[in-house]
């Protein structure tokens, strides 16, 4: 007997933090919304609403840049207590429809519902009744991807925003995968995906042809882990999410990078990322620490916790490039850099400051 496909959901709101902002602010409805630091300063883009959007505006975007493509958008700055209030409800709201509901952010989350349909005829039809009641109850609008895996639910619920929803059979499954470009695959960073294009391997289908030992060969034991996914090959459980411990990210250099101003400037890139990371989960850290790599491969880490979490994204860049001046950074050549908060805690609701544009 073959053994039952499984029914897993992803549920990913629209524009979560801007969305909150428009239902709850009449006067907001109608303009480019962007929500994240200041756009007269170093602030960067936590999200936009669609009509900002529609002028190029993305998160991670500095804001300045975000303000000079569309100089009448309005900028807030962070609301957590909102946005915290929020997910609570919408989570309530998803444990109804399962008890197999994994959070992985304020604004989304998974849901197996492989032998929880005794309300609903189909799968389908309880994503339908999920955007149903976010919307009545929330007032919000969900995009919700439905599959046999956790990354095709995910990939799914991404195809069609916002308010959409793409339901992708086991059977279509490889057809969906196929002309995907392989960034969408997890694991694909930058430095993965530009040895993929040299090697002129830049869809999912790219990756099949390949085989797995040639995947392997190219990129190690990630590259086994990439054909499985090409091949919509992932049997990853839904359950409560584990207590994150910390967040990082870190980049590996195509040429060894011996210029202290240029690791500045991609530490502070690497914050930015932290720091929407950690907002998007509502938490923050106290520990940071910087990783530095040589050409040699000894790696080196210099770490700092301080007395508060560091409320922007500028200052945690500040205390990263400080602690890179206590490696050989500048007089020995660097191949990676990574940047990591731990010691982490739910962040405490701040003070919502005045629009300003």
């Amino acid at each position: 007997m073959s053994e039952r496909p499984r029914r897993i959901l992803h549920c990913d709101m629209d524009g979560f933090f801007a969305a909150i902002h428009r239902r709850d602010e009449p006067h907001l409805r109608e303009v480019p919304l962007v929500v994240g630091g200041d756009p007269d300063g170093r602030g960067v883009v936590s999200t936009a609403n669609y009509a900002a959007r529609r002028y190029g505006r993305h998160s991670a975007m500095p804001a300045a840049t975000a303000k000079r493509l569309c100089p009448e958008a309005v900028f807030l700055r962070p609301d957590l207590a909102r946005y915290r209030a929020g997910s609570r409800r919408l989570m309530a709201l998803l444990s109804e429809f399962s008890d197999r509901i994994e959070p992985v952010s304020l604004d989304e989350a998974y849901l197996e519902l492989t032998d929880r349909l005794s309300s609903y005829p189909s799968t389908t039809a309880a994503a339908e009744a999920i955007r149903a009641r976010v919307r009545e109850t929330l007032g919000l609008t969900v995009s919700v991807g439905v599959a046999n895996s956790r990354l095709v639910a995910k990939l799914a619920s991404d195809w069609d925003k916002p308010d959409g929803l793409t339901v992708v059979p086991p059977k279509q499954v490889p057809g969906f995968l196929a002309p995907l470009p392989v960034r969408k695959l997890p694991g694909v960073g930058p430095t993965t995906e530009r040895t993929l294009t040299e090697a002129s391997l830049a869809t999912v289908a790219d990756l099949r042809a390949q085989g797995r030992e040639r995947l392997v060969h190219l990129l190690g034991r990630i590259g086994g882990t990439l054909h499985n996914l090409a091949w919509g090959r992932d049997d990853c459980p839904v359950g409560v999410e584990r207590a994150r411990k910390s967040l990082g990210v870190e980049t590996t250099f195509a040429v060894d990078q011996v210029n202290l101003a240029e690791m500045d400037r991609i530490l502070t890139s690497l914050a930015e990322r932290v720091h929407r990371g950690l907002l998007t989960r509502g938490l923050t850290g106290r520990t940071v620490t910087v990783k530095a790599r040589y050409p040699d491969f000894r790696t080196v880490t210099r770490s700092q916790t301080l007395a508060e979490p560091p409320a922007e994204a500028e200052a945690l860049a500040t205390v990263a490039q400080q602690l890179l001046r206590r490696t050989e950074a500048g007089q020995t050549p660097v191949r990676l850099l990574g940047l990591t908060v731990a010691n982490l805690t739910e962040a405490e609701p701040a003070e919502q400051l005045p629009l300003f544009r």
